[in-house]
């Protein structure tokens, strides 16, 4: 279905294989670029792997850094990996392979397993020919860290201060280094440097000059291992290499080879038969990142939020990303809690966000709806695992606050206070809405004053969403031995079911109140708050088919990818994985047909089949689409005037990823119940 390549296996696992030539996209708010790329990834590094050939590597242990961009060539004498015309993208892997009449290379670049900050490099080498062939196999990488904190605008090229010692190795060979400030060529000749960056042959016409070499300080360290190769006719070799943060001696590296490759299929859900729900996983897990600031393992929805702009938010997001995991690799999921939980303050607040130097990053939005979202995971993880010891173990606060660690339960006790005592209610009843609740733009969206709507407009689905979250977690609560919070809320959950009730209008539930003025979603419908008044238990049944038969008409109708967020819709209609997840889940309840259709529809393989010229989509995507009525359908939003666009960086933000895991779960009848227990009720025998 794709113009770029197809699905294929590779070390039985599924795989893509890309055969497109350069095809330009344009990122809005950066120049036009031909370069696709895929994110894969252990639990410590993201190894970018682009369709040119060369690759990127991505850490936020400790703050949100380029280790190296957009380079890694292996030579064989006229041999170069990074002029391979078919490439192969794998679930933790990066493959391609170059030929002559003489030899054939093939390279595959790895993310081995756990938290190793490094890459492993396979090179097989093949004599094709008739007689021995003695050539110099090298490796070259150009290194400079490069720090991304809170970029907007105009992207900028700021190297890391106290950037690590990066480096490069032949496994039981040469180690070279690089370290911050030094240039270190490994030849010691300027060549290798123009050889490193000169265009391939073919590229430029021969009477057309070559620009002379970019300056040392401007391309970093140029770092080199070559290895002498000879063989007899018909034979093969393999050499290996690291590249990265070389934390010790090198491992035996078919030991770590075969090893990860094996944990990868005992680890990955291959028993669904979905080779996409294997992918899913696959991407989803890979986004992980042991946090050595705060612990735990943080779970950034990535994209152009964190690697174009340079931030990890909002604290929603890993929470909703580790949902999934809860069933797929729990360890993982508590690790994201804990991780989260350690962003916020003694009082139970979670910032926004965190900055690109892991700091919580406040001044901008100050949403109304972040402790749902950590209650909901917990109560998850406790119902899918009866693992209550580990809400007595101690999670740290953010170190900004010099407060002591407390217990996860107690953590979230104080975060569930802060949602009852400190956000709070407005004169309607419902939940305040603050500057944001799940929408960060619901004020703007609202047409109503913003100071006044901070102060005291109301979120209908932010009471929504509490009406369902608040007795699933009163669940754990009570498994916990806290009485008083479970019945609190409890109480506070159908207190709020019963005013989300009350705002049906006939045709759908409203979105929201401004003070002394009309409800806000009476004339259009606002999609978001929907499937939770259908999932809270506030839509009897009766409107909850006839409101689903309306979003069917209204916000599904022509739209290849699932339901608009809003209706009546136009030019600038969109698609948000988030919310047609929730929809998945509230229709499975009352329209299975329609509830499977709509999942099906967030899909990639839904994506290459509506949009086959369009890379977003492919192989990961965005966290919100261009409706089909966009000018730009099939891919996603960019606010240029602001210098913000997640069309700048389109792909690897893990909704596209999580959503589509969740609401298959979901379909099949996987979720928490009030009284703390996981219901597993597969409802209907249908697969990817």
């Amino acid at each position: 279905m794709s113009a770029f390549g197809e699905w294929t296996t590779a070390e039985g696992l599924p795989a893509f294989e890309y055969r497109a030539g350069p095809t330009p996209w344009d990122p809005i708010i950066d120049p036009p670029s031909t370069r696709h790329r895929v994110h894969v990834g252990n639990r410590r590094i993201t190894l970018v792997a682009g369709s040119d050939g060369l690759a990127s590597v991505w850490d936020e242990h400790v703050d949100c850094r380029w280790l190296a961009e957009n380079t890694g060539i292996c030579r064989f004498g006229s041999l170069a990996t990074d002029a391979a015309r078919t490439k192969v993208f794998g679930p933790a892997f990066f493959r391609m392979a170059v030929a002559d009449g003489h030899a054939e290379v093939t390279r595959t670049v790895l993310c081995p397993t756990g938290e190793v900050p490094w890459l492993l490099i396979k090179v097989d080498v093949v004599n094709r020919g008739e007689v021995g062939l003695r050539r110099s196999l090298s490796e070259e990488w150009v290194v400079r860290p490069r720090l991304v904190d809170l970029e907007f605008g105009p992207a900028r090229d700021v190297a890391v201060e106290d950037a690590p010692v990066v480096a490069l190795e032949e496994c039981g060979g040469e180690r070279v280094e690089t370290t911050r400030g030094a240039v270190r060529l490994s030849s010691g000749e300027r060549s290798a440097v123009e050889a490193v960056l000169a265009p391939r042959s073919g590229e430029r016409p021969a009477d057309e000059a070559v620009a002379p070499p970019l300056a040392a300080e401007r391309i970093g360290e140029l770092l080199t291992v070559a290895v002498d190769v000879d063989l007899p006719p018909g034979s093969r070799t393999t050499v290996w290499f690291r590249f990265g943060l070389l934390d010790g001696p090198a491992p035996l590296p078919e030991q770590v080879y075969a090893g990860t490759l094996a944990a990868l299929r005992v680890r990955l859900p291959l028993h669904t038969g979905s080779s996409e729900i294997v992918w899913h996983a696959a991407m989803l897990t890979g986004g992980a990142c042991v946090d050595g600031v705060l612990g735990g393992h943080t779970l950034n929805q990535g994209s152009a939020y964190s690697f174009r702009h340079g931030f990890n938010g909002a604290a929603r997001d890993p929470l909703q990303h580790a949902l999934p995991l809860v069933h797929l690799e729990p360890d993982l999921a508590l690790s994201v809690l804990r991780n989260t939980c350690a962003w916020g303050s003694p009082d139970g607040d979670l910032p926004y966000a965190l900055d690109g130097r892991k700091q919580p990053w406040t001044q901008l939005f100050r949403p109304s709806d972040q402790n749902l979202w950590a209650l909901w995971l917990a109560a998850e993880y406790a119902a899918a695992t009866g693992d209550l010891a580990a809400f007595e173990r101690p999670v740290p606060y953010h170190p900004c606050h010099g407060a002591q660690p407390v217990p996860l339960g107690e953590n979230l006790r104080r975060q569930f206070r802060f949602f009852v005592d400190e956000v709070g209610v407005g004169e309607h009843g419902h939940v305040r809405i603050l500057n944001a609740d799940w929408n960060d733009l619901a004020i703007t969206e609202s047409g109503v004053d913003r100071e006044l709507m901070i102060e005291r407009g109301e979120s209908v689905l932010n009471s929504a969403m509490a009406a369902w979250v608040l007795p699933v977690y009163a669940g754990l609560a009570e498994r916990l031995g806290d009485r008083a919070t479970a019945s609190e809320a409890r109480e506070r959950a159908a207190d709020l079911r019963e005013r989300v009730a009350n705002e049906w209008n006939g045709r759908w539930f409203r979105r929201a109140h401004a003070p002394g003025g009309a409800p806000i979603g009476d004339h259009d419908l606002w999609l978001e708050v929907q499937p939770w008044a259908i999932l809270c238990g506030a839509a009897t049944s009766e409107q909850a088919r006839a409101l689903l038969a309306t979003i069917d008409e209204r916000c599904r109708a022509g739209s290849p990818l699932g339901a608009r967020h809003r209706w009546p819709t136009g030019p600038t209609s969109q698609v948000w994985f988030s919310v047609n997840m929730t929809l998945v889940w509230a229709a499975s309840r009352y329209d299975q047909d329609l509830a499977w259709d709509e999942w099906r529809r967030m899909t990639l393989h839904a994506h290459s089949t509506a949009y086959p010229d369009t890379w977003t989509g492919t192989l990961s995507g965005p966290d919100c689409y261009l409706g089909p009525e966009s000018d730009r359908p099939g891919e996603t939003w960019a606010l240029p005037d602001v210098g913000v666009a997640m069309q700048a960086y389109p792909v690897a933000n893990l909704h596209s990823h999580s959503q589509p895991l969740l609401g298959y779960l979901r379909l099949l009848g996987v979720e928490p119940e009030a009284d703390g227990t996981m219901r597993r009720e597969f409802s209907r025998a249908d697969t990817a």
